[in-house]
């Protein structure tokens, strides 16, 4: 399942998640996604083709990772708590290249993972609220900034909607079947300073910059879809 072991932030070795295994959840979430829902997807060509990416994804329903994964243009790794890891769902998501993580700690193995995916040119998805919300990019976490200003990698901003606006008559906890979700990709932008800096301070003002990228592609993509 893994492609290579590298050196982790302590100077262990890290084994990265298999971009293979992150091809078959692709596979697997194109399957499900367009099989019970109706997505329709804007700007996808935004994602950069090749090279390391952040996928920032807004989060108000619990399909809103896997409908990134069936609709995004290219392989994801996401960064998942690690109570989703449960039962046979844990070797099925590390089966296909998702990211465990501790959100109560700072969780060393999965920080290293998650920038080995960016260090081998892959792409990483995150939910920078932390924990699924309004979806509205109202708080965010400091990891998403550590991750770009870190890697360098480019931040595309995700926004899903109509996952959460009415439940299901046979699941009240799903979107009703076939009803339309729209998931819009945003212009991808650099995050860092132009000096380069890694201090707190740089990452404190990379938040700032952040949220403010990602309310406005938030407004866009409302307006342009009309939710």
């Amino acid at each position: 399942m893994c492609r290579h072991p590298r050196r982790g932030e302590a100077g262990s070795p890290v084994t990265l998640p298999s971009e293979r295994g992150a091809a078959v959840g692709r596979r697997i979430g194109i399957g499900l996604m367009y099989g019970l829902w109706r997505p329709r997807v804007l700007g996808a060509w935004r994602v950069p083709a090749t090279g390391p990416a952040i996928l920032a994804v807004n989060h108000s329903h619990n399909i809103d990772g896997p409908m990134l994964m069936g609709t995004a243009p290219r392989p994801v790794h996401f960064l998942i708590k690690k109570e989703a890891f449960v039962g046979p769902l844990d070797p099925f998501l590390l089966g296909i290249g998702q990211l465990k993580v501790d959100r109560s700690t700072a969780d060393r193995t999965a920080i290293s993972n998650a920038l080995g995916v960016l260090e081998t040119g892959g792409v990483l998805g995150i939910f920078p609220e932390g924990s699924r919300g309004e979806g509205d990019f109202a708080s965010l976490r400091a990891g998403l900034a550590y991750f770009a200003v870190r890697s360098g990698a480019p931040i595309v901003p995700v926004a899903v909607l109509g996952s959460s606006e009415r439940g299901g008559r046979l699941i009240r906890q799903l979107p009703p079947l076939r009803s339309k979700v729209d998931v819009v990709f945003g212009d991808a932008f650099e995050a860092g300073d132009a000096g380069g800096r890694r201090t707190r301070k740089a990452l404190d003002e990379a938040t700032v910059r952040i949220q403010e990228r990602l309310t406005a592609h938030l407004v866009n993509a409302r307006r342009l879809t009309g939710r």
